[in-house]
């Protein structure tokens, strides 16, 4: 581990695992109000993984090789973040987290408890890049407890993806989406409850493809 503020603004939990070129405490370009870094209990930090200065981590983080945390995040326990992820500044997620590989994260986006992506999944936080006013209007989605999002998957700025809700793989996600529905396509829209799916549909998908389920 490669410890890069003054060790008075790190405050680091028992029974860790840091490889010893990941590198902690990255001084952010940006004028922060403060450089404090918490990393909790039982962090496994992977190398090439870079955590900047000024977050809270909550206790069992967990990265892949080349995940990126930039500063003034809050992210909960029991957090998984897979290989070659980026969460930007001023995220929020909350405990149980899963990113799998490839993810973006942008600026002020907000996920609750036990939210997933699957690999690719991208985020954006800008509704009209370049223009003079952007900066100041800058919001990501906010994704409920337990929405679950598909490979490959772009969600827009400013969209609310509802508690328990599913998105299906490739999709843009334009407009909100009711708690416990599933959606896709481009531009994704409702289709219907994700109570709805069986495994019996499952079961004659594969079949189809002349897998055994």
């Amino acid at each position: 581990m490669k410890l890069l503020i003054d060790p008075v603004y790190f405050t680091l939990g028992e029974g860790h695992r840091i490889d010893e070129d990941a590198l902690i405490g990255y001084l952010p370009s940006r004028k922060v109000e403060t450089l404090r870094l918490s990393l909790g209990r039982n962090a496994v930090i992977r190398s090439g993984s870079v955590i900047y200065a000024g977050s809270s981590i909550g206790p069992g983080f967990e990265t892949g090789h080349g995940v990126i945390v930039r500063e003034q995040n809050r992210i909960g326990a029991d957090v998984k973040v897979w290989n070659h992820t980026t969460i930007d500044y001023g995220c929020t997620l909350g405990d149980g987290v899963r990113l799998h590989v490839n993810c973006y994260l942008a600026q002020y986006t907000t996920l609750e408890d036990e939210v997933f992506f699957a690999p690719g999944v991208t985020v954006a936080n800008d509704l009209h890049p370049g223009r003079d006013y952007s900066k100041r209007i800058m919001r990501g989605p906010t994704l409920r407890r337990g929405a679950q999002v598909g490979v490959n998957v772009t969600l827009l700025p400013y969209v609310t993806i509802g508690e328990g809700a599913m998105i299906g793989a490739g999709s843009v996600v334009t407009k909100d989406v009711p708690d416990g529905m599933l959606a896709y396509g481009n531009p994704a829209r409702v289709v219907r409850p994700v109570a709805e799916l069986s495994e019996g549909e499952l079961v004659q998908y594969l079949a189809a493809r002349g897998i055994e389920g």
